[in-house]
């Protein structure tokens, strides 16, 4: 899916110009060789554009730094706040913090100076920062998704599971599978010795993007991005659906009053959910049925997929939490 840990279950679909990796061809004729820098075209094919680009795509991610940071400094000053569900979201807004800022500088740096180039190991380290940390978060909503579950299920045991051992073990986890699962992508990228071109037809170094420029047999470099990608989307989609669907069974025994109450506490989670995976579907569904839809389109959605989540989720545990709300108003009437 297109964005950042599923691209490589469609890697293989995507089809470059060819004709823009010419002007990179070392001047003794050879076609390959190791590049020691790349260069990030920004979004192929509306380069007239970039700068009118350039204002919805700073003023998203200025909405998502300001609001993560907001966030961030509410729960960690509101001791009220200091519950399971509001540290997973901690830790949800530094990932998004994390997406954000490894890709939206370089493109902003593209748009304003046309700076094109990233050096090669930078390249493979923000390979490996956007795969790794979408892992963590998806993780990281599987945890959420457990702890709406005890909360409705078992809210008498809530307190003795969700400790906030339990948290730091379970947000330690889900960082270890992240890196486990995605540190191969990198690793695997440094060990192809040659490239055709060092123009990655990309705003950043997404995995397919960057070794499918390799004049050696990428398979394996497919095969294992795909494999680790499809693994964790379908293990937490799985336990995400799991989790509901015991929640709604265990609503169906409450009154309706008592099960609305109960299942308000899980809007906010599922908002977030929805703004994670549905731009990722998307984005998958366009790339894998929009045979004819122009390749900077998929860039675009490629890129909207790294800042919408990180814009809309303070947004939403913001509308759906008085508390953060309050302190919001209060730092603006300050203002």
């Amino acid at each position: 899916m297109s964005g950042t840990m599923w691209e490589p279950l469609n890697g293989h679909n995507q089809h470059y110009d060819r004709s823009l990796l010419e002007p990179t061809m070392t001047s003794d004729n050879k076609t390959c060789f190791h590049p020691t820098t790349f260069s990030l075209l920004g979004i192929p094919g509306l380069e007239p554009f970039h700068i009118w680009i350039s204002i919805p795509f700073f003023s998203i991610f200025l909405i998502a730094v300001v609001g993560n940071l907001v966030v961030l400094q509410i729960i960690i000053s509101e001791v009220s706040l200091h519950q399971p569900m509001y540290i997973f979201f901690t830790v949800l807004s530094i990932i998004d913090l994390v997406l954000a800022n490894s890709t939206m500088p370089k493109l902003l740096s593209i748009f304003w100076s046309n700076s094109h180039e990233i050096s090669y190991h930078m390249c493979l380290f923000q390979m490996f920062l956007l795969h790794a940390f979408s892992s963590i978060e998806s993780g990281i909503f599987v945890a959420m998704a457990f702890d709406r579950y005890v909360a409705i299920c078992n809210p008498l045991r809530y307190r003795v599971v969700l400790t906030t051992g339990m948290i730091i073990k379970t947000s330690v986890l889900v960082v270890i599978r992240g890196i486990i699962y995605f540190l191969p992508l990198p690793l695997l990228a440094k060990s192809l010795s040659s490239y055709r071109s060092n123009i990655i037809l990309h705003s950043y170094c997404e995995h397919m993007a960057v070794v499918g420029l390799a004049c050696q047999d990428v398979s394996l470099n497919d095969h294992v991005g795909m494999a680790f990608g499809f693994l964790v989307l379908a293990m937490d989609s799985l336990l995400i659906l799991l989790s509901y669907i015991k929640i709604l069974r265990a609503l169906q025994s409450l009154t309706a009053t008592a099960g609305l109450k109960a299942f308000s506490t899980c809007v906010s989670h599922v908002c977030a959910i929805l703004t994670f995976y549905v731009p990722i579907l998307t984005s998958s569904l366009v790339h894998r049925f929009g045979k004819n839809v122009p390749h900077h389109t998929h860039i675009l959605l490629a890129n909207f997929y790294l800042l919408i989540p990180p814009m809309l989720n303070p947004l939403v545990y913001g509308i759906r939490t008085k508390k953060i709300q309050e302190k919001v108003r209060k730092y603006l009437y300050l203002l």
